[in-house]
């Protein structure tokens, strides 16, 4: 009987704590433009959010949760990437095959740097080489920027479609390639893919997180509608769980274990890190149609995801409808 009520109580207490970490919508950030979106992303030390917008980059203060800016004159803006130390962001123009530096403070263009290389998409800033690293969805590579110099210093070769990517800053950055189902390992000081890890049974990876302290990787993938975890040294895929459609980006939330899979069919699926191996789907939470780019608030715990209203039946944005929901633990 002792047994019995042991383990009913540690069942109750888990269906409460799994009950309190469950996301609810906040408000919704009306933001100006009409276009299409990809990526949003956070300068923690500014509190700030950039939503790729069109030609143009929305900026957000989290302190408010209103616009404050817009980075603009662009040919068609993917991802954000923001380097603290030299107070310079990076956004990449895939139409213009270029990288567009501004200054974190004010917002101002400081130099529009070309790429060797076409259709910049994803870029993150790794810290341990100080360099900007951009994906080039049409040229198979990533060209590395030095936000000091604003000049493009070399070429890495990824055999693949580059898709999100990140960095552990100790040397290294994982970046998933979406035509080959596959994870490379990058070393940031030799610009060289040191390893290729197969993701089976995930078929085209786009977004990956880092569990810096389990040293485990979590990639999401469309076509088998799921999220692996993968050991990040070994490669070794350990477990692979369920998620909705047309998933984008994904998030870790290292105080909180949570995992956070934004996809376009209305759904972010969030999972709960037991242990480094274990994992359990806690929610499905409702979003809105084609919502499946997102940034995590690391203080706050709350999620951000860009969308749009469509015209029923096709891809054109109706105009004034551009937004960021904002979701927060109940």
């Amino acid at each position: 009987m002792k047994k019995i009520f042991l383990a009913l109580l540690g069942a109750g207490l888990m269906s409460a704590s799994l009950h309190a970490q469950t996301y609810v919508l906040d408000k919704t950030i009306a933001l100006t433009g009409d276009a299409g979106y990809d990526y949003v992303s956070i300068d923690k030390v500014n509190h700030r959010l950039y939503a790729s917008h069109g030609t143009m980059v929305n900026v957000i203060d989290l302190n408010t949760e209103q616009q404050v800016g817009v980075i603009s004159d662009m040919k068609g803006v993917h991802g954000i990437a923001i380097v603290n130390k030299s107070n310079r962001g990076f956004i990449s123009d895939g139409r213009a095959n270029a990288v567009v530096a501004f200054d974190l403070t004010t917002l101002k263009t400081l130099a529009v740097i070309p790429v060797d290389a076409k259709g910049p998409d994803g870029i993150i800033y790794d810290p341990y080489s100080d360099q900007v690293f951009c994906f080039n969805g049409e040229s198979n590579n990533s060209a590395v920027v030095d936000p000091n110099t604003l000049k493009q210093v070399g070429t890495v070769d990824l055999g693949g479609g580059p898709e999100f990517a990140v960095s552990d800053g100790k040397g290294k950055i994982y970046n998933n390639l979406e035509d080959k189902s596959s994870l490379n390992v990058i070393d940031t000081k030799t610009l060289k893919v040191i390893a290729n890890y197969p993701l089976a049974p995930c078929g085209g990876p786009t977004g990956i997180a880092l569990d810096d302290a389990n040293n485990r990787l979590f990639t999401v993938c469309r076509e088998n509608k799921g999220m692996s975890v993968v050991d990040a040294t070994s490669g070794k895929v350990i477990t692979t769980l369920p998620i909705g459609a047309g998933v984008d980006a994904v998030v870790y939330d290292p105080e909180t274990k949570l995992i956070f899979c934004s996809c376009g069919d209305a759904t972010t699926t969030i999972i709960k890190q037991q242990s480094a191996d274990e994992y359990t789907v806690i929610q499905t939470l409702k979003t809105q149609v084609r919502a499946k780019t997102m940034a995590l608030d690391n203080g706050t715990h709350k999620i951000y995801l860009s969308v749009a209203e469509y015209e029923p039946g096709t891809r054109k944005v109706l105009p004034n409808t551009f937004k960021v929901l904002v979701y927060k633990m109940q």
